[in-house]
């Protein structure tokens, strides 16, 4: 069957290992916090119970999307569109289209922002395969208002981040949400993974510093992936009881 990604595709080799998705997601978490739909995550109070495994049923569905035949990837488009409809329904209104283009978007970013981080630079023709990729979902679910290269998003994702992100309560309490499910030391790694990866404006609304502890170790940390000995790293790193889940996002050899 036609697979809904390339096989050749940077998008797979992004998606395919584990700690590339959980930078990705190390990101999203300090946008989603800043966002100024993100009432729409606490309505069903999944997210503020549970953020670590709401993490891990996103990852699911990115890689269901990523890694399927086109048939199997539409299906799962789908099915998170009729989600979203339950949950509009249940509430009585319309989840805004610029809050679904935010979530997009921060998934294009964070794809682009971790693999460069771990990897190495992308090119201008990987950035716009990213982004085709990310379009066609878009464009499934029926978002309006979106750019149709990479090109053309980036002024568009700066408008977005002017316009649809501050300060709230919510803010305070989703990363108080992170601190109590991670526990002090893996949340301030968490802090600082984030540091690395966000856009300098964004780092600014929630006042991070300048430079992270990590990015001296994020050499070493690359070292130790090649000698294949970033096992025990993630183990120390990670809640134990997502060790296994971990492990089974790793689909691209390193």
């Amino acid at each position: 069957m036609t697979p809904y990604v390339h096989t050749d595709s940077v998008v797979r080799k992004i998606w395919g290992k584990s700690d590339t998705i959980l930078f990705i997601f190390s990101g999203a978490a300090a946008e989603f916090a800043l966002n100024k739909a993100v009432d729409w995550l606490y309505f069903t109070g999944r997210l503020p119970a549970d953020p670590i495994g709401r993490l891990f049923s996103t990852v699911s569905y990115a890689r269901q999307i990523v890694f399927a035949s086109k048939e199997e990837a539409e299906k799962a488009i789908d099915k998170i569109t009729s989600i979203h409809s339950a949950v509009e329904k249940g509430r009585g209104a319309k989840i805004p289209d610029w809050a679904y283009r935010d979530v997009l978007f921060m998934l294009i970013h964070y794809s682009i922002a971790a693999y460069e981080l771990l990897e190495k630079r992308l090119s201008a023709q990987e950035k716009e395969d990213i982004y085709e990729v990310f379009l066609r979902i878009g464009l499934r679910m029926n978002i309006p208002g979106l750019p149709t290269t990479y090109t053309q998003w980036l002024p568009v994702r700066e408008a977005h981040i002017k316009n649809d992100l501050m300060l709230s309560r919510y803010t305070d309490d989703l990363f108080l949400q992170y601190r109590k499910h991670l526990g002090s030391f893996r949340y301030k790694v968490l802090r600082e993974a984030q540091v690395l990866v966000v856009p300098k404006n964004i780092a600014q609304i929630l006042h991070f510093k300048k430079i992270s502890l990590l990015f001296a170790v994020v050499p070493l940390y690359k070292a130790a992936r090649w000698l294949k000995l970033d096992g025990p790293i993630k183990r120390l790193l990670l809640p134990s009881g997502y060790i296994k889940q971990i492990k089974d996002l790793d689909v691209v050899p390193y």
